[in-house]
């Protein structure tokens, strides 16, 4: 092998540009926070009486956000914003990953609410400057979602039917942006149904009381398939779309679909996919019927699924107006959610859920709500351009 000409023990790396600053991306959403008033909500809201962390709160509750949106999921990592040129960016000083902690953990479960407040008031403040959807439509997505946690000693981090330790929350997301509308941290056991119908009323009311004045959709999978669920979107004036379970009931009501019902899809696989639609009477004790539109799909050539069924079946049923193929699709697009959970899982607390402390991780659902505010009237508009050196 030839030798080096240099030795890297004489190598001396420097940073020594004043001009020079690491996450300067913080600037914009930041700035943004700073004229929706957020730390001026969390000053004004969130009260820790005598607790340890209770002064200064909305300082380190915005250290606390950046961090979040430079990529921090634990709390040392808040240090990173600790250099003077950063905290130029922040516009204060950035506490001590120590100080923060103590900060965090003073968080008790009577606090939730006033966090919760802080999300809608600032949510609010974001759709009213022109970020909402106003008079438009609106869809909103909702789900449950596994957050998976390490250590026996953290509070709720329990075993689920996905045989992993960690959380159950409930989220909402805006359909078109990924504002997060609500987040309930919930015990790892939690069943999917539990508090759905509560979680539901809140999505709605926060909607609402944010500025949205026109129809709301709601989209569900499965695991919100109840009465409850049903009930509370209907009281909140709201259209839904549930994913049914597949009973053997409807099985025996889809195999009673007759040929000729079904409407092909458009499908990568020619004749693929069809669609058809029924009169369901969802729960017992029900007196109207709604909508169930059924979608079948060819298994893939040479699967295994393939040599024992000749359809894989969807269903939901929704209360919605239009085309059987429209709601078909729109209703599978509640999807996209999942790019809302990769993205709070993917560089943020949620991947881990870093503190043993429950309550201490209530802070991680502002990951979501700045970055997708730029499109407020100025920013949209302005097109952007990547320059790589």
């Amino acid at each position: 092998m030839r030798a080096s000409a240099s030795s890297l023990d004489r190598l001396i790396v420097t940073f020594d540009d004043s001009n020079a600053v690491s996450n300067s991306g913080l600037i914009l959403p930041i700035t943004l926070a700073e004229r929706l008033g957020l730390r001026d909500l969390f000053d004004l809201h969130i009260d820790l009486e005598d607790r340890p962390g209770r002064a200064n709160v909305g300082r380190k509750a915005m250290a606390i956000v950046a961090s979040i949106l430079a990529g921090g999921d634990c709390i040392d990592d808040t240090a990173i914003l600790r250099s003077p040129n950063a905290q130029v960016i922040l516009g204060q000083i950035m506490p001590a990953p120590s100080t923060l902690g103590v900060f965090l953990r003073s968080f008790e479960t009577s606090d939730i609410a006033d966090v919760e407040r802080v999300a809608a008031l600032l949510l609010k403040r974001a759709w009213l400057a022109g970020a909402g959807p106003g008079d438009e439509p609106l869809t909103i997505d909702v789900v449950s979602t596994i957050c998976q946690a390490y250590g026996n000693k953290k509070e709720g981090a329990y075993f689920g039917y996905t045989k992993v330790r960690g959380y159950h929350p409930h989220l909402a997301a805006v359909g078109k942006t990924g504002d997060i509308l609500g987040i309930v941290t919930r015990e790892g056991n939690a069943n999917t149904a539990r508090g759905a119908g509560e979680f539901v009323t809140q999505v709605i009311n926060n909607a609402r009381a944010a500025g949205a004045t026109g129809e709301i959709t709601m989209r569900f999978d499965s695991g919100f398939y109840s009465r409850a669920v049903r009930d509370a979107a209907s009281a909140g004036d709201v259209r839904f779309s549930i994913t049914t379970r597949m009973s053997k009931r409807l099985k025996g009501i889809i195999s009673d679909i007759q040929e000729d019902a079904w409407t092909s899809i458009p499908y990568w696989l020619e004749g693929g996919a069809d669609v058809a639609e029924v009169k369901y009477r969802a729960f017992a004790r029900d007196r109207q019927d709604v909508r169930l539109i059924v979608r079948r799909v060819k298994p893939t050539p040479g699967s295994q699924l393939a040599l024992f069924t000749d359809y894989d079946y969807h269903a939901f049923i929704t209360d919605r107006q239009g085309e059987t193929l429209f709601l078909e699709a729109d209703h599978r697009a509640h999807a996209q959610i999942e790019l809302v959970i990769k993205d709070l899982k993917g560089g943020s607390g949620w991947n881990h859920v870093p503190s043993r402390y429950m309550n201490a991780n209530i802070l991680i659902k502002f990951r979501k709500q700045e970055p997708f505010w730029n499109q407020i009237r100025g920013v949209a508009d302005v097109e952007t351009q990547t320059h790589m050196y």
